[in-house]
Order: C-alpha cells, then structure tokens, then sequence
C-alpha cells in the first residue's frame, strides 16, 4: 500500500506542469508501473525522433546493410560520428564546420546524412526501413515518421512505451549491441545540449545522451552518471536509469524551456526516491 501511495505521488506532479496536453509512464524491471495522461494521445516527439532512428541504424548494421565505421559525409566521418553528434556537421545544414571527432556538435544534418545513405543501402525510404525495423514489429501502430528522422517521428506514450521496454530488455538487437549504443563515444569531446548548457565533458553514446556529470541537467539530480535516453524541443523526455532498472516517458506539447528544466527534475527524482530508493 505504502507503494501504491508513492507512485500516485510522483504521479500527481505533471497534473500541475503549464501544459495544454500531458502523458507519463513510468516502468520498472522492463514493465510499466504507473501512467497519467491518455496513452494514446499523439504527441510530437521532436528529438526523441534521434534515438529511434538510431535504433533502426543499429538493426542495420546488424543486418549488415551498413556497418558503424562506414564513411557517411565528410572525410573522415562515419556512421559512429554521426549517431555520436561527432562527424563536424552544423545543427542544420550539409556543409560540415568541423573536423570530425574534435568537439560534440548536436547536429540534425548528421541524422539526415545517415538516413540517405541507410535508404541508399536498403533500396527503400527511411521512413519505410523505421516502420518494418522499429514500428511494426513492437506494435507501434500510432506511430511515424514525418519529415526528418531527427525530430520527425510523431507517436503516444503508450507507443513509446514499447520502444523503451526495447532498449531496456533489447528483443531486434543484440544486447551487446545496445550496451555499445550506451557507453560513451568519444568521450572526450566537450559540447552544447542545446538549451541546458555547455559542457566540458559532454558524453553521448549511439543515439542516447549519457547524463555524465552534466549540471544543471534535465534528469534528475539522484539519477547516476551512466543514465541515458533523450529530450525533444517539443516538451518531450525519456530516460533509463540502469542502476535502479528505471524508466521514464513524459510527453506534453509545450515547448521545451525552463519550465521542463524545473519540473522534469522534480518528478525524476520523485520516481527514483519511490522506485529505486534515492533520497528525495
């Protein structure tokens, strides 16, 4: 009982956040324990879109229609690069504004670049490969791909749900290969998250920001360094937390801005403060 009046807690904070529109869940173990808002509402995912069409780039290479050290873009430049926001290529824009490897730069015309060459490879549109790689298999029938697979994927967070049960207990891919797309890739590199800060050890692995030692961050303060996942600019946000096996999906339809930086923090820490036994 006392549980159940803890999940009901943290699930009351984002009834209160200035949004239009709002759904949660929260998984543990792999299994959802706890929603608010309509699961089935469709929301605009924005750069969430990055992870998923990372994991479609994985599937990928696993098939062996690409592989991560393909030159893709500038010389010097790989598959790796590009899913890292490491090939030197602006957040918009085909002409790249640096050496590949030497800074983080987060880049939409990378996921561009990657897409056209996997569509290339696979003699079919992206957005086809995303649906029969991604979509179709865990049952995510509410969901595509719209425009630009860096923040063109629309989708519910029932939906979302299954893709994050996917890259918590990995079904399409090998698990070492979504253990490679968590670790930090060039981590090193110092970057921007766009509209949090810069940073002088800015790690990302495959398509996922890693939490690192970032501060301020919009993950929770209790969450640890290895936690990974990803925000879009439409008010969107999902991390894993793999110490405390923890998950969360919060989609809304407000621009992302200091008010997700207050508030997505707050309710992180109260799921892991309920779930995994951080203090509050």
């Amino acid at each position: 009982m006392a549980g159940r009046r803890n999940a009901v807690t943290a699930l009351e904070l984002p009834s209160n956040w200035p949004v239009p529109n709002v759904a949660v869940s929260i998984l543990h173990g792999g299994s959802a324990v706890g929603r608010a808002g309509d699961p089935h509402h469709r929301f605009r995912l924005a750069s969430i879109s990055k992870p998923i069409s990372a994991w479609a780039a994985l599937i990928a290479v696993e098939e062996g229609i690409v592989a991560l050290d393909t030159p893709i873009g500038q010389p010097g430049c790989t598959l790796r690069h590009l899913l890292a926001h490491a090939g030197g290529y602006p957040f918009e824009g085909v002409e790249p504004i640096a050496r590949p490897e030497r800074t983080r730069i987060y880049s939409n015309a990378g996921y561009q670049l990657l897409a056209d060459e996997l569509a290339r490879r696979a003699e079919m549109p992206f957005a086809d490969y995303l649906a029969a790689a991604v979509f179709e298999p865990l049952g995510m029938s509410r969901t595509d791909l719209v425009g630009s697979p860096a923040h063109g994927v629309h989708s519910c967070a029932s939906d979302l749900q299954a893709f994050v049960q996917e890259i918590m207990r990995p079904t399409l891919l090998d698990p070492a290969t979504r253990d490679e797309a968590i670790r930090p890739q060039f981590p090193s590199l110092s970057g921007i998250v766009p509209g949090v800060g810069r940073f002088e050890r800015c790690p990302w692995g495959l398509g996922f920001e890693l939490r690192g030692e970032k501060q301020p961050h919009w993950t929770g303060r209790h969450n640890v360094a290895s936690t990974y996942g990803h925000f879009g600019g439409a008010g969107t946000m999902l991390w894993v937390d793999p110490d405390a096996d923890l998950a969360v999906i919060a989609l809304t339809d407000r621009e992302f801005g200091p008010w997700a930086l207050e508030a997505w923090p707050q309710f992180s820490d109260a799921v892991l403060a309920e779930f995994g036994g951080a203090t509050p």
